[in-house]
């Protein structure tokens, strides 16, 4: 049985006084305790997320970290290792803003989920489409290509130890979701891809939903068979709102 899985991502938000509000917000909420739930704040408030949130059921992550496992020299990035000794249990590896915006292709995001699974991080691994893909019918193909380019790289094993987050380029931040069923079936085609490698793995492997979930809609996306959570955006930073998404996700 999967056990659903509610991951804020904070993005470039926050200043130490705006995240000390919200941790202690974080901190009041009733939440379910079948769910797991982490947030990831920016990298320079990881410590203080971590020491804030300690004792509690919130786990924490990092939004990105290095090709490389180990401290080195590449001025400006933090290693995964460097990651888990701050704290960390999670980090997001290839999401779209990353994709589109720093130029990581395929090769880079597989070699990130590496370096972070050698460090005993648990990668979250983000695919989508851009609204043209979607609107030339290529969805699954475009979906089904970024997996496959981890697969082919480093085996079906690794996912025994990750969680899937499936974005649509188009519903990041513009208020636009895919319909639960449109969602349901992009995240079955990702089951099944995984299924044709190894059965078990497929049907123990976490797939969450992101793009614009809300407490408005995140009852109806979670009651899909194959959508076991979300990866949420600017309603992760309402810890109230939050709140309601984690307890739709228990329910």
């Amino acid at each position: 049985m999967r056990r659903t899985m509610v991951a804020g991502n904070w993005k470039m938000h926050g200043t130490r006084s705006s995240i000390a509000e919200l941790i202690n917000s974080l901190r009041c909420l009733a939440l379910p305790s079948s769910v797991d739930i982490a947030v990831f704040p920016p990298c320079l408030y990881i410590k203080q997320v971590v020491d804030g949130l300690k004792g509690n059921l919130i786990q924490v992550g990092a939004q990105n970290s290095a090709v490389e496992p180990t401290q080195g020299a590449l001025t400006g990035e933090i290693s995964p290792s460097q990651l888990a000794d701050a704290g960390c249990s999670y980090v997001i590896v290839g999401h779209s803003e990353r994709r589109r915006m720093m130029g990581e292709h395929d090769g880079i995001v597989n070699r990130k989920f590496a370096a972070a699974q050698a460090c005993g991080l648990i990668p979250v691994l983000c695919i989508g489409e851009a609204l043209e893909q979607r609107e030339s019918g290529n969805t699954l193909k475009v979906v089904s290509y970024q997996l496959g380019s981890l697969i082919k790289e480093l085996g079906m094993s690794v996912f025994a130890n990750a969680v899937i987050a499936y974005e649509p380029i188009w519903g990041i931040g513009t208020g636009l979701t895919a319909t639960p069923q449109q969602a349901q079936d992009v995240h079955a085609a990702i089951r099944t891809q995984l299924s044709e490698e190894t059965s078990e793995i497929a049907q123990g492997i976490r797939l969450l939903y992101g793009g614009s979930v809300k407490a408005a809609n995140a009852a109806e996306l979670f009651s899909m068979p194959d959508i076991d959570g979300g990866l949420i955006g600017g309603a992760s930073l309402n810890a109230n709102e939050f709140g309601e998404i984690c307890r739709a996700a228990g329910n």
